[in-house]
Protein backbone atom coordinates (compact mmCIF):
# COMPACT_ATOMS: atom_id res chain seq x y z
CA UNK A 1 0.00 0.00 0.00
CA UNK A 2 1.67 3.03 -1.21
CA UNK A 3 0.24 6.90 -0.25
CA UNK A 4 -0.06 9.23 -2.88
CA UNK A 5 0.76 12.56 -2.46
CA UNK A 6 0.94 14.78 -5.57
CA UNK A 7 4.47 17.05 -5.60
CA UNK A 8 4.86 20.23 -4.08
CA UNK A 9 0.96 19.07 -2.07
CA UNK A 10 0.75 20.00 1.34
CA UNK A 11 0.61 17.03 3.56
CA UNK A 12 -3.25 16.52 4.44
CA UNK A 13 -4.11 15.99 8.23
CA UNK A 14 -5.88 13.03 9.61
CA UNK A 15 -6.50 11.57 6.03
CA UNK A 16 -4.17 10.27 2.52
CA UNK A 17 -5.51 12.21 -0.69
CA UNK A 18 -4.65 8.55 -2.48
CA UNK A 19 -4.24 5.65 -1.75
CA UNK A 20 -2.50 2.75 -4.27
CA UNK A 21 -2.33 -0.77 -3.30
CA UNK A 22 -1.34 -3.92 -5.42
CA UNK A 23 -4.50 -5.88 -4.94
CA UNK A 24 -4.96 -9.04 -3.57
CA UNK A 25 -8.56 -9.37 -1.24
CA UNK A 26 -11.16 -6.48 -1.05
CA UNK A 27 -12.63 -6.31 1.95
CA UNK A 28 -16.18 -3.96 1.70
CA UNK A 29 -17.46 -3.21 5.06
CA UNK A 30 -21.17 -1.30 5.33
CA UNK A 31 -21.92 1.74 6.72
CA UNK A 32 -21.24 1.52 11.02
CA UNK A 33 -22.76 3.34 13.50
CA UNK A 34 -22.48 3.44 16.94
CA UNK A 35 -24.41 0.60 18.17
CA UNK A 36 -23.05 -2.34 20.21
CA UNK A 37 -23.57 -6.05 19.21
CA UNK A 38 -27.19 -6.28 19.92
CA UNK A 39 -27.78 -3.09 17.63
CA UNK A 40 -28.26 -1.09 21.09
CA UNK A 41 -26.99 2.59 21.18
CA UNK A 42 -25.45 2.86 24.77
CA UNK A 43 -25.48 6.73 24.10
CA UNK A 44 -26.95 9.67 21.78
CA UNK A 45 -23.49 11.32 21.82
CA UNK A 46 -20.95 11.36 18.93
CA UNK A 47 -17.90 10.83 20.43
CA UNK A 48 -19.05 7.28 21.84
CA UNK A 49 -20.86 6.60 18.70
CA UNK A 50 -17.94 7.33 16.69
CA UNK A 51 -15.75 4.75 18.94
CA UNK A 52 -18.28 2.11 18.83
CA UNK A 53 -18.65 2.37 14.88
CA UNK A 54 -14.67 2.32 14.75
CA UNK A 55 -14.69 -1.07 16.65
CA UNK A 56 -17.40 -2.19 14.55
CA UNK A 57 -15.60 -1.57 11.43
CA UNK A 58 -12.72 -3.40 13.18
CA UNK A 59 -14.94 -6.81 14.38
CA UNK A 60 -15.84 -6.93 10.66
CA UNK A 61 -12.20 -6.20 9.22
CA UNK A 62 -11.23 -8.69 11.70
CA UNK A 63 -13.67 -11.78 10.74
CA UNK A 64 -11.82 -11.30 7.00
CA UNK A 65 -8.73 -11.53 8.86
CA UNK A 66 -8.00 -7.78 7.69
CA UNK A 67 -6.44 -5.03 10.30
CA UNK A 68 -7.16 -1.67 10.48
CA UNK A 69 -3.88 -0.62 8.36
CA UNK A 70 -5.34 -2.59 5.49
CA UNK A 71 -8.21 0.09 5.24
CA UNK A 72 -7.42 1.96 2.32
CA UNK A 73 -10.90 3.99 2.27
CA UNK A 74 -13.35 5.89 4.35
CA UNK A 75 -16.63 7.15 3.95
CA UNK A 76 -18.14 9.21 7.17
CA UNK A 77 -21.66 10.13 7.34
CA UNK A 78 -22.86 12.83 10.28
CA UNK A 79 -26.17 14.36 10.72
CA UNK A 80 -24.54 16.65 13.97
CA UNK A 81 -22.17 18.89 12.45
CA UNK A 82 -21.78 21.09 15.13
CA UNK A 83 -21.27 18.20 17.23
CA UNK A 84 -18.47 16.95 14.87
CA UNK A 85 -16.60 20.22 14.84
CA UNK A 86 -16.01 20.56 18.72
CA UNK A 87 -15.51 17.00 19.10
CA UNK A 88 -12.80 16.73 16.37
CA UNK A 89 -9.83 16.67 18.93
CA UNK A 90 -11.27 13.98 21.30
CA UNK A 91 -12.33 12.08 17.58
CA UNK A 92 -8.75 11.99 16.76
CA UNK A 93 -7.81 10.54 19.84
CA UNK A 94 -10.26 7.87 19.43
CA UNK A 95 -8.73 7.00 15.82
CA UNK A 96 -5.01 6.59 17.26
CA UNK A 97 -6.69 4.46 19.79
CA UNK A 98 -8.67 2.28 17.80
CA UNK A 99 -7.40 2.46 14.09
CA UNK A 100 -3.68 3.82 14.93
CA UNK A 101 -1.95 5.88 12.94
CA UNK A 102 -3.31 4.83 9.73
CA UNK A 103 -5.01 7.28 7.61
CA UNK A 104 -6.43 6.02 4.47
CA UNK A 105 -8.47 8.28 1.71
CA UNK A 106 -11.33 10.17 3.25
CA UNK A 107 -14.50 11.87 2.61
CA UNK A 108 -16.57 13.38 5.17
CA UNK A 109 -20.55 14.16 4.24
CA UNK A 110 -23.08 15.72 6.42
CA UNK A 111 -26.07 14.64 5.76
CA UNK A 112 -29.92 15.80 7.19
CA UNK A 113 -30.37 12.22 8.79
CA UNK A 114 -29.45 8.68 9.43
CA UNK A 115 -31.73 5.68 9.35
CA UNK A 116 -31.09 4.52 12.76
CA UNK A 117 -31.78 6.66 15.47
CA UNK A 118 -30.19 8.40 17.42
CA UNK A 119 -27.14 7.44 15.24
CA UNK A 120 -24.74 10.79 14.80
CA UNK A 121 -22.03 9.05 12.76
CA UNK A 122 -21.61 6.30 10.05
CA UNK A 123 -18.67 4.97 8.49
CA UNK A 124 -18.16 2.84 6.01
CA UNK A 125 -14.44 1.63 4.56
CA UNK A 126 -12.92 -0.37 1.77
CA UNK A 127 -10.09 -2.24 3.12
CA UNK A 128 -7.50 -4.23 0.58
CA UNK A 129 -5.31 -7.15 1.94
CA UNK A 130 -1.89 -7.67 0.23
CA UNK A 131 -0.77 -10.61 -2.19
CA UNK A 132 -0.32 -13.51 -0.99
CA UNK A 133 3.32 -15.22 -2.01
Amino acid sequence: MHTLLPDGWKAPIGYANGIEVDAGRIVFVAGQVGWNAQQVFESEDIVPQFRQALLNIVAVLDKAGAKPHHICRMTAYCCDKPAYLAARKQLGGIWREVIGTHYPAMSMIFVSDLLDNPGKIELEVTAVLPRQG
